[in-house]
């Protein structure tokens, strides 16, 4: 972290009023893991207090981390006099106080402040209008219309609240249509929420995405940003959909996945975020689906992870492979041998 301070005048003056000890305006000008100081202005609840000296005063500097104190001021004292702690005739130096903690009312309120401020910056968030018109179009037309029969496989596997990671095989651009098919508003009462690609969030497709509540992640070096506001629709209790195979594989020979998924779900862990991941294995009667075709989707059982670290990552994923490998079989199972239904 970055701190700058500059004062027209470092000299401590003593207040006529209140006898207390202040200073001349003081600029500090902060830069800490991307957050300004206006954004921590509109998140007090992860503020936490750090002390510098500055003459013979101490400045209280909020920034990320904890509760910020709140010391009311006594009647008729002068707007920025503040009671000072410790004693100055001695020389102590000020002590911390403890962070105050909040209920889980607040906790969530905070939580939700969190993510409107960063949707406004990655995404448009879901649109009330877009969203049930492009639900109707997708489901009712565009799946039951080309495909013949869809299947959804291991229902019971599907958690309907708390954060959930969907970690899907990736066969076709179907996929995007199938999870909300299986998992989305009308089953599980939230949306799917999708983690997509820079690539896909571009003309006119991306100017619909951005309307659907989906965000562009670099695959090759994932921006804070976009790291936070997945944790963020996480602590909310929202699931999260991104695909760890990072681009469609039309033969299921083997699957082989990127770490992101699990990385990300450490991160959540390590706020506080204990997040379930589930193994989706989607099949099809072909490679490439035709007009008239079969698909089945299936939810495995939901994978905990534990511990932190790249080697924690790398076992995790050899899990998750393993397990999304596992419930493709089964969706493959499901339309038989020759693509149709068992």
């Amino acid at each position: 972290m970055q701190l700058h301070a500059s004062a027209a005048d470092a000299t401590a003056r003593q207040c006529s009023r209140c006898n207390c000890t202040s200073v001349p305006p003081v600029q500090l000008h902060v830069s800490a893991a991307g957050a300004t100081a206006r954004q921590l202005g509109r998140r007090p609840d992860l503020a936490s207090r750090f002390w510098f000296p500055l003459g013979d005063v101490s400045v209280e500097l909020q920034t990320i981390g904890l509760a910020p104190r709140q010391s009311p001021l006594r009647p008729g004292t002068p707007r920025g006099c503040q009671p000072v702690q410790g004693s100055q005739q001695t020389g102590e130096p000020l002590q911390m106080g403890e962070p105050q903690q909040m209920g889980e009312p607040q906790q969530m309120e905070a939580a939700q402040l969190r993510l409107r401020d960063r949707e406004r910056r990655l995404c448009n968030g879901i649109s009330p209008w877009l969203s049930p018109m492009a639900m109707v179009l997708t489901q009712d037309l565009a799946l039951r219309r080309w495909f013949r029969h869809l299947a959804v496989i291991g229902r019971v596997n599907l958690p309907l609240a708390g954060p959930l990671l969907l970690a899907p095989t990736h066969r076709a651009r179907w996929d995007a249509l199938m999870l909300p098919y299986a998992a989305g508003r009308r089953v599980s009462g939230r949306d799917c929420r999708f983690m997509v690609t820079v690539d896909e969030m571009k003309g006119l497709q991306g100017w619909f995405l951005h309307r659907l509540g989906c965000f562009a992640v670099n695959q090759s070096r994932p921006s804070m940003a976009s790291l936070r506001y997945a944790v963020d629709l996480l602590a909310s209790g929202e699931q999260l959909v991104l695909f760890p195979e990072g681009r469609i594989h039309r033969e299921g020979d083997g699957i082989r996945l990127h770490q992101g998924l699990a990385r990300l779900a450490l991160l959540a862990a390590s706020q506080g975020v204990e997040v379930p991941v589930l193994p989706v294995g989607i099949a099809y009667s072909h490679a490439f689906p035709r007009f008239g075709d079969s698909a089945a989707l299936c939810f495995g059982e939901p994978l905990a992870i534990e511990g932190q670290g790249r080697q924690v990552a790398g076992q995790f994923s050899q899990r998750l492979a393993e397990a999304m490998q596992a419930a493709e079989s089964r969706a493959q199972a499901a339309l038989g041998s020759d693509g149709e239904p068992a």
